[in-house]
C-alpha cells in the first residue's frame, strides 16, 4: 500500500473507461476515496460503483466544486486524465478549427482551471497533488495527429510550470507520458498507431502500475514505456537527425496508405 494515498480524497477525470478507469480502480484498492468523472454518466456510475466511489459526471474543466463536496471538503489528488484525440483526414492534414479548440480545451484548459479551483486550498494547506495524463506525444510527438501533439506538448508544459512553481510549497506533481495503451483512443488512431503505437502497446494497469511507483519514489516524469527516455534524450541532443528519422517514418506511413 502507498502511504501516500490512503483515506486520501481523489478525483479522476475521463474515468469511465482505459487509463482513467484503471487509476480510479488504483486508487480504491490502496485505500483512497475516488470520485469517478466523465461526461457519458452511465460510464462514470458502472465504474463508481464497481470502486465503491461517487459519480460526478459532466465537463471535468468544472466538476472541482462537485468533487470537493463530494469528498467531505477536500481534494487531496486530482487526476486530470480526460482527453481527446483528432487525427487529420489525411496525412498532411493539419485539422480543422474545432478539432483544434476542442483539444486545447480539454487537454489543456480543463487541467488549467482544474488548478485555478485547487490551488488556493493546497497552497493553503501546504499539500496537493495534481497527477497529469499527457503522453509521449507531448515529450516527442505522433504522426497525423497535430492537435493532439501540440495540445499534450501544453498540457506537459503546464505540469511542468506547477512543479517548478509550487513544489516549495508542497505541491507533488506528476506527469504520465506513455506511448500506445490499449484503448478505445488507440483504437481511433488508425493506420497511424498501427505503425508507430500498437506494436509496444500496453494495458491501462500497466499505466496505473507505472504512476504509483512515481508516487512511491516522488518523481515527476513518469514513463510507462521506458525506452521513451532516450527517444526524448535523442531529441534533445540531436533535433535534425531526430527530425529526419520522424520524418522517414511518416514516409513509411504515407506509403502503406
Amino acid at each position: 500500500m502507498v502511504e501516500a494515498v490512503q483515506g486520501a480524497g481523489v478525483v479522476v477525470t475521463g474515468a469511465g473507461g482505459g487509463i482513467g478507469a484503471a487509476l480510479a480502480r488504483r486508487f480504491a484498492a490502496e485505500g483512497a476515496r475516488v470520485v469517478v468523472n466523465d461526461l457519458d454518466a452511465g460510464k462514470a456510475e458502472a465504474v463508481a460503483a464497481e470502486v465503491g466511489g461517487v459519480a460526478v459526471a459532466g465537463d471535468a474543466s468544472a466538476i472541482v466544486a462537485e468533487a470537493r463536496d463530494a469528498l467531505g471538503g477536500v481534494v487531496d489528488v486530482y487526476c486530470a486524465n480526460a482527453g481527446v484525440a483528432f487525427g487529420g483526414a489525411e496525412v498532411a492534414d493539419l485539422a480543422d478549427e474545432r478539432a483544434w479548440a476542442v483539444s486545447w480545451d480539454v487537454n489543456v484548459m480543463a487541467h488549467v482551471r482544474a488548478a485555478h479551483a485547487l490551488l488556493p486550498d493546497w497552497l493553503e494547506r501546504g499539500s496537493g497533488r495534481f497527477v497529469s495524463t499527457v503522453s509521449a506525444a507531448g515529450l516527442l510527438t505522433m504522426l497525423g495527429a497535430a492537435p493532439y501533439s501540440v495540445t499534450k506538448h501544453g498540457a506537459y508544459a503546464f505540469a511542468e510550470w506547477l512543479s517548478l512553481t509550487y513544489r516549495h510549497r508542497g505541491l507533488k506533481v506528476h506527469a504520465v507520458c506513455p506511448q500506445g495503451v490499449r484503448t478505445d483512443m488507440l483504437a481511433a488512431t488508425g493506420s497511424a498507431g498501427d505503425l508507430v503505437l500498437k506494436p509496444t502497446a500496453i494495458e491501462p494497469d500497466d499505466v496505473a502500475d507505472a504512476l504509483f511507483k512515481g508516487i512511491e519514489e516522488d518523481r515527476f516524469l513518469i514513463l510507462p514505456h521506458p525506452e521513451v527516455a532516450g527517444y526524448y534524450q535523442a531529441r534533445a541532443a540531436e533535433p535534425d537527425r531526430w527530425l529526419t528519422n520522424m520524418n522517414h517514418l511518416q514516409q513509411k506511413w504515407e506509403a502503406s496508405l
